[in-house]
């Protein structure tokens, strides 16, 4: 039987290599030209690395931005524990569409910058700096987008990543006040405030970010399968660490509200957090087949960012009545469940899932519908510059949720 540390430890490493093994098996010497070709491309919503550079390509991009994550975590003696399974799995799925080694490390050191300015050590704020790479199209847009000379773009994109890491753990606190634990992807909300403000002073310079969507259709089976042969394996791996124990784990993680910080490897087990990381994974896979939607870059990391979520936040009972308000909202005014942006905000609303955990399944299906109507329009506000959009219309309807709620238990207790 393995111990929670051990199951983690071995879990990462190997997923990553599979991923890399994956695509450098599948296309050969051409997953590492379009590796390398990736990390100069636009990176803005939405940009599907799978349709543009490859199969082989996309997965070693996605390893390599994994392993980076990973191996801060070590390196810096950070417990393996709910966050930062959540984060590996975050930029894994990013990975896929829009982060790149390239656009992530500028922003890593500034937030490890800003530690050393707040005289704090790195660790404390190295959530913040890995679920803060959701700003990568803003050093990419200013490295490629902007026609500047090769020095002027490197100089460019790293002068920006930089300033925008260095102010991530400042707003990040304001934010998580705003919201107040309800919406799960905080550093969405942080980084969708700070990118309004980029993409204002972009298009002040002549620089339009008109839209682009680089979305590949068709499923060929090995896209299929991604998801479901990495729960499979999640489930062997929680099996192997404790039987008993993980389904426990997994039947306790149920009765958790999901509200921040709920670390669900803290709160019951490695094994319990596998299971459940599993099942949101299978099910997820299974309702894109269900509507006949494609498996590319972007709902494979979807499903993935949800998955790591399995550890912090996220389960079965608390996200459904989130999902079916998307569906049940994309049915009322006429939209496509098949469409990229229903399909994504039916994978990522899921960060509202607290609100469906605290208040109930009416609060969550409200929510779901509040969402998918505010997420149609959050993108163009930022120029597509913050990969975690979602993340930002949740906590602005959390935060209206939430304000409204208190506002009710307040007055109604003080009529009392």
């Amino acid at each position: 039987m393995l111990n929670q540390d051990k199951t983690l430890k071995i879990f990462f490493p190997v997923m990553i290599a599979a991923f890399a093994a994956a695509g450098i098996l599948t296309d050969g010497a051409a997953a590492f030209t379009g590796f390398l070709s990736i990390q100069m491309q636009p990176a803005r919503l939405i940009n599907d690395f799978i349709m543009t550079q490859g199969f082989g390509a996309a997965l070693l991009n996605s390893s390599m931005v994994g392993f980076i994550g990973f191996l801060i975590i070590r390196i810096t003696g950070t417990s393996l524990s709910g966050p930062t399974f959540a984060a590996v799995f975050t930029m894994m799925g990013f990975g896929l569409f829009g982060k790149t080694p390239v656009n992530i490390l500028p922003i890593i050191a500034g937030v490890f910058i800003a530690s050393r300015f707040a005289g704090k050590t790195f660790k404390e704020y190295i959530i913040i700096a890995l679920f803060g790479t959701a700003l990568g199209p803003l050093v990419s847009t200013l490295a490629a987008e902007l026609g500047l000379s090769a020095v002027a773009s490197i100089f460019a994109g790293a002068a920006g990543g930089l300033v925008a890491g260095f102010f991530l753990p400042a707003v990040a606190v304001a934010m998580l006040h705003m919201h107040q634990g309800y919406n799960l992807y905080n550093m969405g909300l942080t980084c969708g405030f700070l990118s309004i403000f980029a993409a204002a002073l972009l298009k002040a310079g002549g620089h339009p970010l008109n839209g682009h969507m680089n979305w590949s259709t068709g499923n060929p089976l090995i896209l299929v399968l991604i998801i479901p042969v990495i729960s499979l394996a999640m489930v062997l791996l929680s099996l192997f660490s404790g039987a008993r124990r993980s389904f426990s784990g997994f039947l306790r993680i149920q009765k958790q509200p999901g509200r921040l910080p709920s670390d669900f490897i803290d709160l019951t087990s490695a094994g319990g957090a596998l299971l459940n990381s599993s099942f949101i994974g299978l099910i997820g896979s299974a309702y894109i087949l269900l509507i006949g939607g494609d498996f590319n870059g972007a709902t494979i990391g979807g499903l993935l960012t949800i998955m790591g979520f399995g550890a912090f936040g996220t389960h079965l009972k608390n996200s459904w009545p989130v999902i079916a308000g998307v569906v049940l909202a994309a049915l009322m005014f006429g939209m496509s469940l098949t469409a990229p942006g229903v399909i994504l905000a039916a994978i990522f609303c899921t960060t509202l899932a607290p609100i469906a955990g605290q208040f109930g399944i009416v609060p969550g299906i409200i929510a779901g519908v509040m969402h998918l109507l505010l997420v149609s329009q959050t993108g163009s506000w930022q120029g597509g510059i913050n990969l975690y959009n979602n993340g930002f219309a949740g906590g602005l309807t959390a935060t209206l949720i939430i304000a409204v709620v208190q506002w009710y238990r307040t007055n109604k207790n003080g009529n009392r």
